[in-house]
């Protein structure tokens, strides 16, 4: 986690992001890419080459390099490189283009999440960006004042395809000397013995090396968001970590992603692991 990018549009959700990257980035030795997203209709990315409003392309660039530099005299960002971007793009596609061009190590974004129809149809931004970054994505929804995880806890089926996220979520844990809880939710349609979960859990855990430690936890719910929200509601958890497979179109929409439930839905901080 040496290198962690950061999207604000100078709200108070991205400075609550931002204060947590921060944290992240004095631990590791590491440093922020902070990128701010402009829309302008019907250009991407090269805006001012491609002839558009100069003009009030020019305003708006000045305007976000004035809110950037009142953004990095923080106390908080002492010490730490920062980097600022100008995006022209959507915001979830920018966002995923300069992770993938800075090769960052991790993304970190503020969110309100979306509910009803619009979580639905359209989905937030930030559910967007789950959904489609190759990174790990850190989700805040709140001024996390110290952001310290001394618990966090991992949801998963715990089959051989989570193996490779779960080394990342197992070093993010290691980073802060996290204690893991690993958690299988047993729901009503896909139900397994309480022997047959903790098997499942402890050979899937047992070629890891986790610094703090796990637990394994068997939870019952009506369904896996709940569970999970459930659970971490039931030990305090300070993070909530998942896999995310990243589908789209059509497959999206009619199977969902717990993954993106969870983010819109928890108050606590998630992090997403791509498969």
């Amino acid at each position: 986690m040496k290198k962690i990018l950061v999207p604000t549009d100078f709200s108070d959700y991205a400075e609550y992001a931002l204060k947590v990257a921060a944290q992240i980035a004095k631990e590791n030795n590491g440093e922020i890419v902070l990128v701010h997203l402009l829309e302008v209709p019907g250009q991407e990315s090269d805006a001012v080459t491609d002839g558009a409003d100069i003009p009030e392309i020019m305003f708006f660039m000045k305007k976000a390099h004035e809110l950037f530099e009142d953004t990095k005299s923080a106390d908080y960002l002492e010490g730490i490189p920062v980097e600022e971007v100008i995006q022209f793009d959507r915001a979830f596609e920018g966002i995923v283009k300069t992770a993938k061009k800075h090769e960052v190590d991790l993304i970190v974004m503020g969110s309100h999440g979306a509910s009803g129809f619009q979580e639905m149809f359209i989905g937030s931004n930030t559910e967007k960006v789950v959904r489609t970054s190759d990174v790990p994505v850190l989700v805040i929804k709140k001024n996390e004042g110290g952001f310290n995880p001394a618990n966090f806890v991992f949801a998963s089926n715990f089959t051989d395809e989570i193996k490779k996220p779960f080394a990342q979520a197992v070093d993010f844990a290691n980073s802060f000397n996290a204690k893991l809880h690993l958690v299988y939710v047993n729901t009503p349609n896909n139900f397994k013995s309480t022997h047959a979960a903790q098997k499942l859990i402890a050979d899937f855990a047992a070629g890891f090396t986790i610094t703090n430690g796990y637990t394994s936890n068997i939870y019952n719910d009506t369904d896996v968001e709940k569970g999970v929200l459930h659970f971490a509601n039931s030990i305090n958890a300070d993070l909530i970590g998942i896999c995310t497979h990243g589908r789209s179109g059509l497959a999206h929409f009619f199977n969902g992603s717990i993954s993106e439930d969870l983010v819109n839905h928890s108050v606590r901080p998630v992090v997403t692991f791509r498969i």
